[in-house]
């Protein structure tokens, strides 16, 4: 009976274990639909690509370490003789110790962290941008999937209220008020709508499984959702202030603007490689039965070397990353206007379609379909209007989708959230 009871509760850990270690594989999904907000955090923290540039961040970061490090002695210990008796005066025993250390003039080693710390920076702010290209994507994927989302509740809905128009046909063509050719010309335009669904249906899978990738999903979930609304909203911005707010956080033009200070000390580093650099050496020898000390100097005549190739060459960098500076400002506001212009033009036309299109390709299909029941249209008419009202609805949403898509672009191109 206890044994019986030992073995009991032996499977039971181990069917727990094996729950735990199951639900430690399973990928997790939100449990609650994703924000844009937290679509967005949620790839900062896990992002593969974002977490490979911070490694490389770091590693670049340590090599300040190796920047700073000042030049090691060097300990020389040698003997002749050693199994001669030290009386020997032929050939006396001999023991000598050395201790060397090479010492760099011209400030070597400062220059070189300013170079490895600019560097650095540099390197950070390319990080930045990373970021800021990997949260454009997540945006831009989050506002094409509530497309999807929108586009397949409107097929869906379509195809709804068209199968209740092909059974509201079928009854008239029982009844005789139709013909089989009208009744079958209806039923023809029930394949659009369903291709309209199923195509729908695929694309908001697949885009889905777009952004699931973009938060760090190593198995896209059909159980992933997220929360948001189409409807444009408005800003209160103007371009130039757009174009301030780009020019002071855009990470790629500050990393222009750091790579001149990298440039610099260089230069300066190049300069302080053309100095000489002294060895001085202090030594100690037994010989025999006597005790001496010494030492020496070394320095290096730099009659041909001097380092001139370098220095050259680094002064015409220091002068590239200027024009570079200067070339990735005209980027940025370049970068500013165009979005800028987009967005105004997607504004506009959504404006269109919410406040006239949209409810007059409504008011087209209701009255059309009235009057075909009735027989003052044709058939012809009411499908015609019928595809004008589907299509309406498609680019209303397209229009809407639009517009946060260029203030997406306007965020990433100023570097900064524009929405509140």
């Amino acid at each position: 009976m206890k044994l019986s009871r030992r073995m009991t509760l032996g499977v039971c850990v181990l069917l727990l274990l094996y729950w735990q270690q199951a639900s430690a594989q399973t990928p997790t999904t939100p449990s609650m639909p994703l924000t844009l907000r937290q679509a967005v955090a949620l790839a900062l923290r896990k992002n593969p690509t974002l977490l490979a540039a911070q490694q490389n961040l770091e590693s670049t970061r340590a090599e300040e370490i190796t920047a700073g490090l000042r030049q090691n002695p060097v300990f020389t210990l040698s003997g002749s003789d050693v199994t001669l008796p030290a009386n020997n005066p032929a050939s006396p025993y001999t023991y000598t110790g050395d201790v060397s250390r090479l010492f760099e003039r011209g400030q070597k080693r400062r220059w070189r962290l300013d170079s490895a710390r600019a560097s650095t920076q540099v390197t950070e702010s390319q990080y930045r941008d990373l970021e800021r290209q990997t949260v454009l994507a997540v945006k831009q994927a989050f506002t094409n999937m509530l497309l999807a989302k929108a586009a397949l509740q409107l097929a869906d809905s379509n195809l709804t209220s068209y199968r209740k128009t092909v059974d509201l046909s079928h009854v008239r063509l029982q009844a005789g008020a139709i013909s089989q050719t009208d009744f079958d010309r209806i039923d023809l335009q029930l394949a659009g709508f369903e291709s309209d669904y199923e195509n729908a249906r695929v694309n908001l899978a697949q885009n889905s499984d777009q952004l699931q990738q973009l938060l760090g999903s190593e198995h896209p979930s059909s159980r992933f959702a997220i929360a948001g609304t189409l409807d444009p909203p408005q800003l209160t911005l103007s371009l130039p202030d757009l174009e301030q707010k780009a020019l002071a956080a855009r990470p790629d033009y500050r990393a222009t603007q750091q790579a001149i200070l990298v440039a610099d000390a260089n230069v300066k580093l190049a300069d302080a490689n053309g100095a000489t650099d002294p060895t001085l050496d202090a030594g100690y020898s037994r010989t025999g039965t006597y005790n001496s000390a010494g030492f020496y100097v070394s320095i290096p005549l730099r009659i041909f070397d001097r380092n001139q190739g370098e220095k050259q060459a680094t002064r015409f960098t220091a002068r590239s990353s200027r024009f570079s500076e200067i070339a990735a400002r005209s980027l940025v506001l370049s970068d500013v206007d165009q979005a800028w212009a987009a967005y105004q033009a997607a504004q506009t036309l959504a404006q269109r379609y919410n406040a006239h299109y949209l409810q007059e390709a409504g008011t087209i299909l209701n009255n059309l379909e009235f009057g075909y029941r009735h027989g003052s249209y044709t058939l012809l008419d009411y499908l015609d209007a019928l595809h004008d009202d589907r299509q309406t609805n498609l680019d209303a949403l397209n229009a809407n989708a639009q517009v946060w898509l260029s203030i997406h672009q306007l965020s990433d191109a100023t570097a900064t959230e524009i929405l509140p």
